[in-house]
């Protein structure tokens, strides 16, 4: 953010010196022009103030210009900062979702090892958003319905999908 603020100041310096070194140049030049000799029947004064008047519009188209371009930098810095706090904050649900996941799989298989019937060697547990998959073996159909009750059990899981085989 202090960058872009770096980068709008030295941006409005720049062009603020520009204008400076504008304005100085029209005045220049009407002042000159008015002194080379044409037939003009105004008198200095009036030379003077139409100098003044056409250096005071230079002037605010300048500004107007100056502000313009400001506000376009000030909107495509706030898209970029949107831009960025989206990315921010969707990098972080990732990591709170893959948390998440990985607190289940641990709580799943630690109550899998508590199971006397059920060997959690021989079952691996995923998750993917709340979704828990079971793969391996166990004793029975019975064993094999405790597993997915105690993986429906833990907090945060959405839903079982046991693909284990019964091997006894």
């Amino acid at each position: 953010m202090n960058a872009t603020r770096t980068s709008t100041a030295a941006s409005t310096t720049a062009s603020s010196s520009r204008l400076r070194w504008a304005v100085l140049t029209a005045a220049s030049s009407l002042v000159l022009l008015a002194a080379c000799g044409q037939q003009d029947d105004r008198t200095v004064g009036q030379k003077v103030d139409a100098t003044v008047n056409a250096v005071e519009q230079k002037t605010d188209d300048a500004a107007e210009k100056l502000r313009q371009e400001s506000a376009d930098l000030k909107a495509r810095s706030g898209e970029a900062l949107d831009k960025a706090a989206d990315k921010t904050t969707s990098a972080a649900n990732q990591v709170v979702a893959t948390v998440e996941d990985a607190a289940i799989t641990t709580a799943v298989n630690a109550e899998l090892t508590k199971d006397p019937t059920l060997s959690a060697l021989s079952i691996n547990v995923d998750t993917a958003a709340g979704a828990v998959t079971l793969r391996g073996t166990a004793p029975s159909t019975v064993a094999r319905e405790r597993a997915t009750a105690l993986a429906m059990a833990v907090k945060g899981v959405r839903s079982v999908d046991n693909q284990l085989l019964i091997k006894g």
